[in-house]
């Protein structure tokens, strides 16, 4: 199914050379599979791309979506597109990973998509791995693991050793790494695209998995399919993002305590006091990063709350 384009968005696509790679596209390419990538351009989108195309297995499309004006991607695309890999390079106005994640998977055009991010590196068995476990089960939404690269501290990391299977709506949190997760088309169609309203900016995973859940969509974790994420932030900037997540977390919940949600009351409950004692055991230990992402949370949770609260709009759907 393929995505008409607003008139500010442009498409370039690269097909492989059907003679030079046949090989290649029989022995690697798995055909049903689409990989789509968000990113405002950054340099780092290059390793991510690179790491793909090691990979024992390559997609049938990869799809980049580009909310930025860095002409080099199509370069960095190259590589793949001779691999055997149908490459498209679409640009869009805008910012939001929401937005441009949906961009990308209106476009799709095979039975299943896997997402990372531009600042993640794939294992050399994350496509197969992944794609195995959506062909067993085309009615789940399958997630992975997640570790952290660079110098950067990474806080948000998924390290889970046990495979698992979630069919409910947790007290804590919903298991769903952005930047390491599968969807049958589909799945999607069922529950929707991911939310693209600006006051929960930072948190359209947890508000996809948590809707995926209720309604009936499970989720599954396998440990093997392994995403590292590289850091790149410096300290201010890791800053200003445990705000803007802390405080677009909160409005997800309020989002839904506007609808009446009453297990999002006991949840935001819950989240609230775990952020707190990250804030103690950050000054107990030390430990300046924890201690800030844990005022943060604390602090802008009922800023993000009313945000929530104020808000009546909803997720798009895929047609």
């Amino acid at each position: 199914m393929v995505g008409g384009m607003n008139p500010t968005e442009s498409s370039i696509t690269s097909a492989p050379d059907p003679e030079a790679n046949a090989h290649a596209r029989s022995a690697r390419v798995a055909a049903d599979v689409t990989v789509v990538i968000p990113t405002l351009g950054r340099a780092i989108l290059e390793e991510c791309l690179e790491s793909i195309r090691r990979g024992s297995r390559l997609p049938g499309e990869l799809i980049v979506v580009d909310q930025g004006d860095n002409d080099a991607i199509g370069e960095w695309l190259t590589p793949l597109a001779q691999e055997g890999v149908i490459t498209r390079h679409l640009r869009m106005c805008g910012t939001g990973r929401a937005a441009g994640l949906n961009r990308g998977l209106r476009a799709l055009r095979t039975a299943f998509v896997l997402i990372t991010d531009d600042d993640c590196e794939v294992d050399s068995d994350w496509l197969q791995v992944m794609t195995g476990c959506l062909r067993r089960h085309p009615d789940r939404a399958v997630t992975g693991a997640v570790t952290s690269g660079g110098d950067e501290p990474v806080l948000n990391t998924v390290r889970g050793t046990r495979p698992s299977i979630a069919s409910r709506p947790r007290l804590t949190f919903d298991k769903l790494s952005g930047g390491n997760c599968g969807l049958p088309l589909d799945v999607l169609r069922r529950v929707g695209l991911f939310d693209e309203d600006p006051c929960t900016r930072f948190a359209e995973d947890g508000e996809w998995a948590y809707r995926a859940l209720r309604g009936g969509v499970n989720i599954a974790y396998e440990p093997t399919a392994r995403v590292t994420h590289l850091g790149w932030r410096d300290p201010h900037e890791r800053l200003g993002q445990y705000h803007g997540y802390a405080r677009t977390h909160a409005a997800f919940f309020g989002k839904y305590l506007r609808r009446g949600d009453l297990f999002m009351a006991a949840r935001a409950s819950v989240h609230l006091g775990r952020s707190a004692l990250r804030w103690l055991r950050g000054i107990l230990r030390g430990d300046r990063e924890l201690a800030a992402n844990g005022r943060a949370y604390v602090t802008q949770f009922v800023p993000g709350l009313l945000d929530g609260l104020r808000s009546d709009i909803r997720p798009p759907v895929l047609e």
